[in-house]
């Protein structure tokens, strides 16, 4: 029973690891720098403010950051002003 245990703890201890591995990354992800706090709160649109009562801030954030990236110009296509 004890050479059960002895082969099978590495195993065990190796799959604990890589849980706690994407619970991490999970973590990672989630988390949110007070500027980032402070920048959204100061010029959120009601949009994002919905989005963040919703979904929660890292949603929110993300709205945030596609709204303010400015959309890319297909070559040949000129700028008009509006």
């Amino acid at each position: 029973m004890h050479g059960l245990a002895v082969l099978l703890f590495p195993a065990v201890l190796m799959l604990f690891a890589l849980a706690m591995e994407r619970v991490e990354n999970q973590l990672e992800r989630l988390n949110v720098r007070v500027d980032h706090v402070e920048e959204f709160l100061e010029s959120a649109e009601p949009e994002q403010m919905d989005t963040l009562a919703r979904q929660g801030f890292p949603a929110a954030l993300d709205e945030f950051r596609d709204r303010r990236m400015p959309t890319p110009v297909e070559p040949g296509e000129s700028i008009r002003a509006s």
